[in-house]
Protein backbone atom coordinates (compact mmCIF):
# COMPACT_ATOMS: atom_id res chain seq x y z
CA UNK A 1 0.00 0.00 0.00
CA UNK A 2 1.01 3.59 -0.54
CA UNK A 3 1.36 5.76 2.59
CA UNK A 4 -2.00 7.37 1.82
CA UNK A 5 -3.71 4.00 1.35
CA UNK A 6 -2.24 2.77 4.64
CA UNK A 7 -3.46 5.90 6.43
CA UNK A 8 -6.92 5.51 4.90
CA UNK A 9 -7.09 1.88 6.03
CA UNK A 10 -6.14 2.87 9.57
CA UNK A 11 -8.69 5.69 9.50
CA UNK A 12 -11.48 3.34 8.45
CA UNK A 13 -10.57 0.98 11.29
CA UNK A 14 -10.67 3.91 13.73
CA UNK A 15 -14.13 4.90 12.48
CA UNK A 16 -15.30 1.32 12.92
CA UNK A 17 -14.25 1.42 16.57
CA UNK A 18 -16.68 4.30 17.21
CA UNK A 19 -19.83 2.39 16.29
CA UNK A 20 -18.59 -0.70 18.15
CA UNK A 21 -18.12 1.41 21.28
CA UNK A 22 -21.30 3.46 21.24
CA UNK A 23 -24.13 1.43 19.70
CA UNK A 24 -24.68 -2.31 19.93
CA UNK A 25 -27.89 -1.99 17.88
CA UNK A 26 -26.40 -0.09 14.94
CA UNK A 27 -23.20 -2.12 15.13
CA UNK A 28 -25.22 -5.32 14.85
CA UNK A 29 -27.37 -3.98 12.01
CA UNK A 30 -24.34 -2.69 10.10
CA UNK A 31 -22.71 -6.13 10.32
CA UNK A 32 -25.41 -7.36 7.90
CA UNK A 33 -24.46 -4.82 5.24
CA UNK A 34 -22.23 -5.72 2.30
CA UNK A 35 -18.58 -4.94 3.26
CA UNK A 36 -18.16 -1.75 1.18
CA UNK A 37 -21.53 -0.41 2.37
CA UNK A 38 -20.71 -1.36 5.97
CA UNK A 39 -17.43 0.54 5.80
CA UNK A 40 -19.09 3.70 4.50
CA UNK A 41 -21.93 3.55 7.03
CA UNK A 42 -19.45 3.18 9.89
CA UNK A 43 -17.48 6.15 8.56
CA UNK A 44 -20.64 8.27 8.54
CA UNK A 45 -21.71 7.06 11.98
CA UNK A 46 -18.34 8.00 13.47
CA UNK A 47 -18.58 11.62 12.34
CA UNK A 48 -22.15 12.18 13.51
CA UNK A 49 -21.50 10.35 16.77
CA UNK A 50 -18.51 12.47 17.65
CA UNK A 51 -20.46 15.66 16.91
CA UNK A 52 -23.26 14.33 19.10
CA UNK A 53 -20.85 13.51 21.92
CA UNK A 54 -19.39 17.02 21.83
CA UNK A 55 -22.77 18.47 22.80
CA UNK A 56 -24.00 15.54 24.91
CA UNK A 57 -21.63 15.93 27.84
CA UNK A 58 -18.14 14.84 26.79
CA UNK A 59 -16.86 18.40 26.34
CA UNK A 60 -18.67 19.53 29.49
CA UNK A 61 -17.08 16.68 31.44
CA UNK A 62 -13.72 17.93 30.20
CA UNK A 63 -14.51 21.27 31.83
CA UNK A 64 -15.72 23.24 28.81
CA UNK A 65 -18.38 25.91 29.24
CA UNK A 66 -21.19 26.47 26.72
CA UNK A 67 -19.17 28.95 24.68
CA UNK A 68 -16.22 26.57 24.49
CA UNK A 69 -18.48 23.65 23.55
CA UNK A 70 -20.01 25.72 20.74
CA UNK A 71 -16.53 26.66 19.52
CA UNK A 72 -15.45 23.00 19.60
CA UNK A 73 -18.46 21.98 17.53
CA UNK A 74 -17.85 24.82 15.06
CA UNK A 75 -14.23 23.74 14.70
CA UNK A 76 -15.22 20.11 14.16
CA UNK A 77 -17.70 21.18 11.47
CA UNK A 78 -15.06 23.31 9.74
CA UNK A 79 -12.57 20.44 9.88
CA UNK A 80 -15.20 18.14 8.38
CA UNK A 81 -15.73 20.38 5.36
CA UNK A 82 -11.97 20.92 4.98
CA UNK A 83 -11.55 17.15 4.85
CA UNK A 84 -14.22 16.97 2.16
CA UNK A 85 -12.49 19.73 0.18
CA UNK A 86 -9.01 18.20 0.36
CA UNK A 87 -9.67 14.47 0.73
CA UNK A 88 -7.35 14.38 3.74
CA UNK A 89 -7.45 15.03 7.47
CA UNK A 90 -5.10 14.31 10.35
CA UNK A 91 -8.26 13.30 12.24
CA UNK A 92 -8.71 9.63 11.20
CA UNK A 93 -12.51 9.73 11.49
CA UNK A 94 -12.76 12.79 9.25
CA UNK A 95 -10.26 11.33 6.80
CA UNK A 96 -12.33 8.15 6.52
CA UNK A 97 -15.54 10.12 6.10
CA UNK A 98 -14.03 12.30 3.37
CA UNK A 99 -13.47 9.12 1.35
CA UNK A 100 -17.08 8.06 1.94
CA UNK A 101 -18.52 11.48 1.09
CA UNK A 102 -16.63 11.50 -2.21
CA UNK A 103 -17.39 7.91 -3.15
CA UNK A 104 -21.10 8.15 -2.29
CA UNK A 105 -21.89 11.76 -3.25
CA UNK A 106 -22.97 12.85 0.23
CA UNK A 107 -24.80 16.17 -0.06
CA UNK A 108 -23.18 19.00 1.87
CA UNK A 109 -26.55 20.59 2.55
CA UNK A 110 -27.45 17.51 4.59
CA UNK A 111 -24.27 17.85 6.64
CA UNK A 112 -24.95 21.53 7.28
CA UNK A 113 -28.48 20.75 8.46
CA UNK A 114 -27.05 18.12 10.79
CA UNK A 115 -24.55 20.51 12.37
CA UNK A 116 -27.28 23.14 12.75
CA UNK A 117 -29.29 20.70 14.85
CA UNK A 118 -26.24 19.76 16.92
CA UNK A 119 -25.68 23.47 17.56
CA UNK A 120 -29.20 23.68 19.00
CA UNK A 121 -28.13 21.15 21.66
CA UNK A 122 -25.31 23.27 23.04
CA UNK A 123 -27.63 25.07 25.46
CA UNK A 124 -30.65 23.91 27.42
CA UNK A 125 -33.76 24.20 25.31
CA UNK A 126 -37.52 23.77 25.56
CA UNK A 127 -38.70 22.89 22.06
CA UNK A 128 -41.90 24.00 20.40
CA UNK A 129 -43.52 21.68 17.88
CA UNK A 130 -42.01 23.73 15.05
CA UNK A 131 -38.49 23.81 16.50
CA UNK A 132 -38.67 20.11 17.27
CA UNK A 133 -39.54 19.32 13.65
CA UNK A 134 -36.61 21.44 12.44
CA UNK A 135 -34.33 19.72 14.92
CA UNK A 136 -35.48 16.24 13.90
CA UNK A 137 -34.92 17.01 10.23
CA UNK A 138 -31.29 17.96 10.85
CA UNK A 139 -30.49 15.44 13.53
CA UNK A 140 -32.14 12.39 11.98
CA UNK A 141 -33.92 12.74 8.64
CA UNK A 142 -30.81 13.94 6.81
CA UNK A 143 -28.88 11.06 8.37
CA UNK A 144 -31.37 8.75 6.66
CA UNK A 145 -30.79 10.56 3.38
CA UNK A 146 -27.00 10.34 3.74
CA UNK A 147 -27.32 6.62 4.48
CA UNK A 148 -29.45 6.28 1.35
CA UNK A 149 -26.69 7.92 -0.71
CA UNK A 150 -24.35 5.24 0.61
CA UNK A 151 -26.80 2.38 0.04
CA UNK A 152 -27.47 3.36 -3.57
CA UNK A 153 -23.99 4.46 -4.66
CA UNK A 154 -23.22 2.69 -7.92
CA UNK A 155 -26.77 1.35 -8.24
CA UNK A 156 -29.21 2.67 -10.80
CA UNK A 157 -32.65 3.18 -9.27
CA UNK A 158 -35.71 4.29 -11.18
CA UNK A 159 -36.96 7.78 -10.39
CA UNK A 160 -39.96 6.24 -8.68
CA UNK A 161 -37.87 3.90 -6.54
CA UNK A 162 -35.46 6.68 -5.56
CA UNK A 163 -38.32 8.98 -4.57
CA UNK A 164 -39.93 6.23 -2.48
CA UNK A 165 -36.62 5.40 -0.83
CA UNK A 166 -35.98 9.06 -0.01
CA UNK A 167 -39.34 9.36 1.73
CA UNK A 168 -38.73 6.10 3.58
CA UNK A 169 -35.23 7.15 4.64
CA UNK A 170 -36.50 10.39 6.16
CA UNK A 171 -39.29 8.62 8.05
CA UNK A 172 -36.96 5.92 9.36
CA UNK A 173 -34.53 8.52 10.62
CA UNK A 174 -37.37 10.44 12.22
CA UNK A 175 -38.75 7.30 13.90
CA UNK A 176 -35.32 6.53 15.36
CA UNK A 177 -35.07 10.05 16.77
CA UNK A 178 -38.56 10.07 18.27
CA UNK A 179 -37.85 6.73 19.89
CA UNK A 180 -34.67 8.17 21.35
CA UNK A 181 -36.59 11.16 22.71
CA UNK A 182 -38.49 8.66 24.86
CA UNK A 183 -35.74 6.23 25.79
CA UNK A 184 -33.27 9.05 26.61
CA UNK A 185 -35.84 11.23 28.35
CA UNK A 186 -34.34 10.78 31.82
CA UNK A 187 -30.95 12.02 30.58
CA UNK A 188 -32.11 14.74 28.20
CA UNK A 189 -34.58 16.30 30.59
CA UNK A 190 -32.87 15.94 33.96
CA UNK A 191 -29.15 16.00 33.14
CA UNK A 192 -28.96 18.07 29.95
CA UNK A 193 -31.94 20.38 30.34
CA UNK A 194 -33.39 19.54 26.93
CA UNK A 195 -37.15 19.32 26.68
CA UNK A 196 -37.99 17.74 23.35
CA UNK A 197 -41.39 16.38 24.44
CA UNK A 198 -43.83 17.12 27.24
CA UNK A 199 -44.05 13.59 28.64
CA UNK A 200 -47.47 12.60 29.93
CA UNK A 201 -49.45 9.38 29.38
CA UNK A 202 -51.42 11.11 26.62
CA UNK A 203 -48.41 12.66 24.88
CA UNK A 204 -46.52 9.38 25.12
CA UNK A 205 -49.38 7.54 23.39
CA UNK A 206 -49.51 10.20 20.66
CA UNK A 207 -45.75 9.96 20.13
CA UNK A 208 -45.91 6.16 19.91
CA UNK A 209 -48.63 6.50 17.26
CA UNK A 210 -46.45 8.94 15.32
CA UNK A 211 -43.48 6.56 15.58
CA UNK A 212 -45.54 3.63 14.32
CA UNK A 213 -46.72 5.64 11.32
CA UNK A 214 -43.15 6.69 10.52
CA UNK A 215 -42.02 3.07 10.76
CA UNK A 216 -44.89 1.95 8.52
CA UNK A 217 -43.86 4.40 5.80
CA UNK A 218 -40.19 3.54 6.23
CA UNK A 219 -40.85 -0.17 5.76
CA UNK A 220 -42.37 0.45 2.33
CA UNK A 221 -39.02 1.64 0.98
CA UNK A 222 -36.88 -1.27 2.19
CA UNK A 223 -37.65 -3.70 -0.68
CA UNK A 224 -36.39 -1.15 -3.23
CA UNK A 225 -32.95 -0.99 -1.62
CA UNK A 226 -30.01 -2.89 -3.15
CA UNK A 227 -29.58 -6.29 -1.54
CA UNK A 228 -26.26 -5.27 -0.01
CA UNK A 229 -28.09 -2.74 2.15
CA UNK A 230 -31.47 -4.36 2.65
CA UNK A 231 -30.67 -6.80 5.47
CA UNK A 232 -28.95 -4.18 7.59
CA UNK A 233 -31.73 -1.64 7.16
CA UNK A 234 -34.39 -4.25 7.91
CA UNK A 235 -32.48 -5.28 11.04
CA UNK A 236 -32.39 -1.67 12.25
CA UNK A 237 -36.10 -1.34 11.46
CA UNK A 238 -36.94 -4.48 13.46
CA UNK A 239 -34.75 -3.46 16.41
CA UNK A 240 -36.36 -0.05 16.70
CA UNK A 241 -39.84 -1.49 16.16
CA UNK A 242 -39.13 -3.72 19.16
CA UNK A 243 -38.00 -0.67 21.11
CA UNK A 244 -41.20 1.16 20.24
CA UNK A 245 -43.22 -1.81 21.53
CA UNK A 246 -41.26 -1.82 24.80
CA UNK A 247 -41.67 1.94 25.20
CA UNK A 248 -45.39 1.56 24.53
CA UNK A 249 -45.59 -1.01 27.32
CA UNK A 250 -43.52 1.06 29.75
CA UNK A 251 -45.14 3.60 32.06
CA UNK A 252 -44.22 7.27 32.00
CA UNK A 253 -42.57 6.74 35.40
CA UNK A 254 -40.45 3.92 34.00
CA UNK A 255 -39.34 6.04 31.02
CA UNK A 256 -38.42 8.93 33.31
CA UNK A 257 -36.40 6.62 35.56
CA UNK A 258 -34.34 4.50 33.17
CA UNK A 259 -33.41 3.77 29.58
CA UNK A 260 -35.59 1.12 27.95
CA UNK A 261 -33.47 -1.50 26.22
CA UNK A 262 -33.77 -4.58 24.01
CA UNK A 263 -31.94 -7.60 25.48
CA UNK A 264 -28.90 -8.81 23.55
CA UNK A 265 -30.44 -12.21 22.84
CA UNK A 266 -33.54 -10.56 21.36
CA UNK A 267 -31.36 -8.33 19.17
CA UNK A 268 -29.62 -11.42 17.78
CA UNK A 269 -32.97 -13.05 16.97
CA UNK A 270 -34.18 -9.93 15.15
CA UNK A 271 -30.93 -9.66 13.17
CA UNK A 272 -31.22 -13.30 12.12
CA UNK A 273 -34.82 -12.70 11.06
CA UNK A 274 -33.75 -9.72 8.95
CA UNK A 275 -31.01 -11.72 7.26
CA UNK A 276 -33.52 -14.44 6.37
CA UNK A 277 -36.34 -12.16 5.18
CA UNK A 278 -34.51 -9.38 3.32
CA UNK A 279 -33.40 -11.37 0.23
CA UNK A 280 -37.02 -12.39 -0.42
CA UNK A 281 -38.49 -8.88 -0.19
CA UNK A 282 -39.94 -7.60 -3.46
CA UNK A 283 -40.69 -4.03 -4.43
CA UNK A 284 -44.42 -3.46 -5.03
Amino acid sequence: MTPLEKFTTMSTQAAGAVIATYSTSFSLASSLLAPPVRRHIRNLYAVVRIADEIVDGVAAAAGFNCQEIAHTLDRFEAETFTALDTGFSTNPVLHAFAHTASACSIERAHLRAFFDSMRADVTSCVHTEESRDTYVFGSAEVIGLMCLSIFTAGHGLSDRARANCSVAARHLGKAFQLINFLRDYHTDDAALGRHYVDLTPGSKDALIQEIREDLRIAYLGIPALPLGARSGVLAAYLLFSELSDRLDAASVADIKAERVRVPTAKKAILAARAAAIAPRMKEK
